[in-house]
């Protein structure tokens, strides 16, 4: 059950003049990725088969996550008249696809999976309250508002399944530490850049991993304030089963927050090269 309508958007309230045209690249391709939560459902409901309260969460979860796309989609092309969602999803599809022809999570348990899920729900929550805290453009703040809001109450539901099952299959800390840190470096796959590729760059122009996915983080990264790797890696801390809001959780956030500026910088250069 949707907890907002995309029609409930005040969408008269779009202000041309406000908009920042570094955010305009990150929309687009976040558009097709959000867009693209079915496939993720169904991948969700052959690993969880036999679960069926998992599996109806996971088919509200996916409603939502396409609802999200069709709303920076519609944003977008208010944006850049000259863009279009469909066509541009429609590619995306064509160059990258999720392999949901699975019997078992890719993770190696049903609780590695979820931990998974709850790092994905992390980085969306706080990359749209990024975005919200640094657009002016009135209508995107309060869309990235709405999809924030679904994304950590996303991260309760698998933070939630997650600890069920984390009775009956007994992950130790450092086993949940390792695949949720595994998922994290999976940010700079192939998901990303393709989604800038299909979304940013001419039909005709070659897929090249490195040159998208630093087009593409070189402008996210710059959104990041302390305050929001803060409560990432509180976040992070709670699903692996380490003390969130505690010395060691503000320690890791500082460095996580320095290795964001450093990398960025890098991306910059690869893109400026």
């Amino acid at each position: 059950m949707k907890h907002w309508h995309i029609d409930q958007m005040d969408w008269k309230s779009f202000d041309p003049s406000r908009v920042d045209p570094e955010i305009i690249p990150l929309v687009k391709a976040a558009s097709v990725v959000e867009k693209n939560g079915l496939d993720y459902a169904q991948y969700l409901r052959r690993v969880f088969v036999g679960d069926p309260d998992f599996s109806k969460a996971a088919e509200n979860w996916a409603v939502e996550e396409v609802q999200h796309g069709d709303a920076l989609g519609r944003w977008a092309m208010l944006a850049d008249p000259s863009w279009d969602y469909e066509t541009a999803f429609d590619r995306y599809r064509a160059s990258y696809k999720i392999d949901a022809d699975v019997d078992a999570s890719i993770r190696g348990s049903r609780t590695g999976e979820l931990i998974a899920r709850c790092m994905v729900e992390t980085g969306t929550s706080s990359f749209y309250t990024a975005l919200a805290d640094a657009t002016e453009e009135p209508l995107l703040k309060a869309i990235c508002k709405q999809i924030a809001a679904d994304e950590y109450r996303h991260f309760k539901l698998f933070y939630d399944h997650m600890r069920r099952y984390l009775k009956r299959e007994k992950l130790g800390v450092w086993a949940r530490t390792r695949i949720a840190l595994g998922r994290v470096t999976e940010s700079e796959d192939d998901e990303l850049a393709s989604a800038y590729h299909t979304t940013n760059e001419p039909p005709g122009m070659a897929y090249d991993h490195q040159r998208c996915i630093a087009a593409y983080m070189s402008k996210a990264m710059g959104f990041y304030q302390p305050r929001h790797i803060d409560r990432v890696t509180a976040m992070i801390f709670k699903t692996i089963g380490f003390t969130p809001h505690s010395r060691w959780q503000k320690l890791a956030s500082s460095l996580v927050f320095r290795l964001i500026q450093w990398r960025q910088r890098v991306f910059r250069k690869q893109v400026q090269a």
